[in-house]
């Protein structure tokens, strides 16, 4: 591209360069993270066997009893599996060990199959010697994670300021001036500036015509992902769940903010200020696993301990698929909580997966009282989009 008389370089970039500066291993060696970068099918479906494992609420592998279960009953071994976790382990579409699981040659291949599987994994250091994840095993399942998640939003258009500013439908317009010696390229008001060389009567573009986005500045951001794990999140909706908050954290460190985790069930299992650690959030999001109840009390509770107390923006965004269930009064409960987070500061958007009409209700209220934005969606295709926008709406 030429504009004026200065020529623009544009260059592709690689997995490589989004990746430098970014994760910082420490039992994964730079081999792995070349081979997921080569799209090494073999070690990429072991990361995926590992993610899919913790999504499933599982912490170890057992081959004789992941056998026997789909001997026995191959419809409950599929509810405890998952498809993707019998595919990866036996080599085998899920439907073609369902149609011959009864014929006894084909048991005796599928046993060897699942149990060569689970050596691989211990012998590349994936699983420790009683078969359970090892920290090395949880980095690749990171990593694979991470890769997956960026294939999906960086193509589309999720990812990138125009997008947070122009297509999210509760994004600000910016202003535009002219062009000026250090503006950033990306940042050029392309159609603004075509209207305005038109107008002029010119036949190409020089500096003169160009014209930028003009930033409101909003100064920097502190965001809580609260991730709903109790049981009935298990399996798909965690995973769906666990890649958006990988996207904005990907996203909002990228803009200089800093976004804080909490996991909650019963009650709060994991949480982590707000911070600029990648690396760190991406693990802690990786190993979320789903069990038990919902206490979205004790959620608010830990958000407001853990944002700052200065006067910064505030943002917590909830995720879950129910309603509050612990405490003697749970909604009640919820409701006075979102109100004492609102008068500290603290905006809350929820979002909610097929939500009843009882469930929508309320987090219609929790929404109003954090005066945030409230999505209900049947989709897990949509989530990471979704939160993003959300993340675009804050400032």
């Amino acid at each position: 591209m030429i504009y004026g008389s200065e020529k623009v370089e544009v260059k592709e970039f690689s997995k490589a360069e989004e990746l430098t500066g970014k994760l910082t291993f420490q039992q994964l060696e730079d081999k792995f993270m070349h081979s997921v970068l080569e799209n090494d099918k073999k070690v990429i479906d072991s990361g995926k066997l590992i993610s899919d494992a913790i999504s499933q609420g599982m912490s170890s592998f057992s081959p004789d009893i992941m056998f026997e279960q789909l001997v026995k009953n191959y419809t409950i071994a599929k509810h405890i599996y998952g498809e993707s976790i019998i595919r990866l382990v036996s080599g085998y579409e899920p439907d073609y060990v369902k149609k011959n699981i009864g014929i006894p040659e084909f048991q005796k291949e599928l046993k060897e199959k699942i149990q060569e599987k689970i050596e691989e994994l211990k012998e590349e250091g994936f699983l420790l010697k009683d078969n359970s994840l090892s920290e090395k095993g949880i980095e690749l399942a990171s990593l694979v994670m991470y890769f997956e998640e960026l294939d999906k939003i960086v193509p589309k258009g999720i990812v990138g300021e125009k997008i947070s500013k122009k297509a999210f439908i509760y994004g600000e317009k910016e202003n535009s001036r002219l062009y000026k010696k250090g503006d950033r390229y990306r940042d050029i008001a392309m159609k603004k500036s075509i209207k305005l060389a038109i107008r002029r009567g010119h036949n190409y573009f020089n500096n003169k015509d160009l014209q930028v986005y003009e930033k409101q500045s909003k100064g920097q951001t502190y965001i809580i992902y609260a991730l709903d794990a109790s049981g009935s999140m298990k399996g798909r909706k965690i995973d769906a769940c666990k890649k958006a908050g990988i996207a904005l954290a990907y996203k909002a460190i990228n803009e200089k903010d800093k976004v804080g985790l909490i996991v909650f069930g019963a009650e709060v299992k994991e949480f982590i200020e707000p911070t600029s650690d990648f690396t760190r959030l991406l693990k802690e999001i990786t190993k979320i696993r789903a069990s038990k109840e919902t206490d979205i009390v004790s959620t608010l509770q830990k958000a407001i301990e853990l944002f700052p107390s200065e006067k910064i923006t505030k943002h917590l965004i909830l995720i879950t698929d129910a309603l509050p269930t612990k405490g003697d009064e749970p909604e009640k409960s919820t409701l006075e909580e979102a109100s004492i987070a609102r008068s500290k500061g603290i905006t809350i958007s929820l979002i909610g997966i097929n939500l009843d009409e009882k469930g929508k209700k309320l987090a219609e209220k929790i929404v109003e009282l954090g005066e945030g934005r409230l999505y209900v969606i049947r989709d897990l295709e949509n989530v990471d989009k979704i939160v993003l926008e959300d993340y675009y709406s804050v400032g």
